[in-house]
């Protein structure tokens, strides 16, 4: 196998990242996948399942914290997309712990063992969290490349996962400039649609809870929906456009969460969808066609209804909805 199509995913049983592994090995790709527990099926037995896995995909058990699992891992590869990093909606009990630590450090390991491996990219999932909640941004400013969320108004909420995204891409854009490496970041939306994995990733628990009347709100937190498959062909982008660089916002549209559970509501009301009675986050300014650096790259989004009917499509054939 040429190096030139050897890559590393990590977190490749995640809900992104089992569809890059998917659509890496339609291109030709051979892939070195990470999982946390190689003996357990929930991660592993979906992408071993996948078309071309026998000969296209090799599974490797690492810890983030662990630079040598991930120079085991990485190998020879000429690329790395970098997903692995805790995702959880839930408030955790030791955020340094639970968040910090594995989405910062982790990063860190990631690009140090990829330096070291020689690898040509490094495509990393950071999060529109990374972007927002700001609510310092001056009155009519959409949200872009250039915004940064306040980690210091998400600590005062208690809003970790924001702060974790923050500080591991910051991280790695300084780290990135310090070893030589060509970094690439892709900033997605609440992503949406059909789960290869077994398990039920946060993203989906949150728009199920809004169907079955349980907003569970992400307040701050939300800015819009892009299409898992979307988001999976735009890493793919990302590492094989050569002038694309910086960050990317990655999302179909700008809203608010509000807008989202009327849409919903409307389009599926045999559903209990939770129906807010106030703008959900008034500070955030709606934009139709908010990710112009991906489009310049030549990406097109699939439309937010659609991305809507196959995540409850989805939701409906794994029997969590009826």
């Amino acid at each position: 196998m040429e190096n030139a199509r050897l890559v590393c995913v990590t977190g490749a049983s995640g809900f992104i990242g089992s569809w890059i592994v998917c659509f890496l090995m339609q291109r030709g790709y051979h892939v070195r996948g990470t999982v946390q527990n190689l003996e357990d099926e929930r991660e592993t037995k979906h992408l071993r399942s996948l078309e071309g896995a026998k000969t296209q995909l090799d599974l490797f058990q690492i810890d983030l914290l662990d630079y040598g699992s991930l120079i085991t891992a990485i190998g020879k590869s000429e690329g790395v997309f970098h997903l692995a990093s805790p995702c959880t909606l839930q408030p955790p009990q030791d955020p340094q712990k639970e968040l910090l630590d594995p989405a910062v450090q982790g990063t860190m390991n990631v690009l140090r063992a990829s330096h070291a491996a020689g690898v040509k990219r490094v495509v990393i999932t950071s999060s529109v969290s990374s972007m927002i909640p700001n609510r310092r941004l001056p009155p009519g400013v959409v949200v872009d490349e250039n915004c940064w969320t306040d980690i210091e108004y998400c600590k005062e909420q208690g809003f970790w996962y924001p702060v974790s995204k923050v500080l591991a891409e910051k991280a790695a854009w300084k780290l990135a400039e310090e070893l030589g490496l060509d970094v690439v970041v892709i900033n997605p939306a609440t992503v949406l649609g059909p789960m290869l994995q077994p398990t039920l990733n946060a993203s989906s628990l949150l728009f199920l809870n809004l169907l079955k009347g349980d907003p569970d709100t992400q307040g701050d937190n939300w800015l819009g929906v892009v299409s898992v498959k979307d988001i999976a062909e735009a890493h793919i982008l990302l590492y094989e456009t050569a002038h694309a660089k910086g960050r990317h916002l990655c999302s179909e549209g700008i809203y608010q969460f509000s807008d989202l559970a009327e849409e919903l509501a409307q389009m599926y009301p045999q559903y209990n969808v939770y129906r807010f009675n106030e703008e959900t986050q008034p500070w955030l300014v709606r934009c139709a066609d908010p990710s112009k650096k991906l489009k310049s790259l030549g990406f097109t989004f699939t439309p937010r209804d659609q991305v809507i009917r196959d995540a409850v499509s989805s939701l409906q054939d794994k029997g969590l909805l009826p």
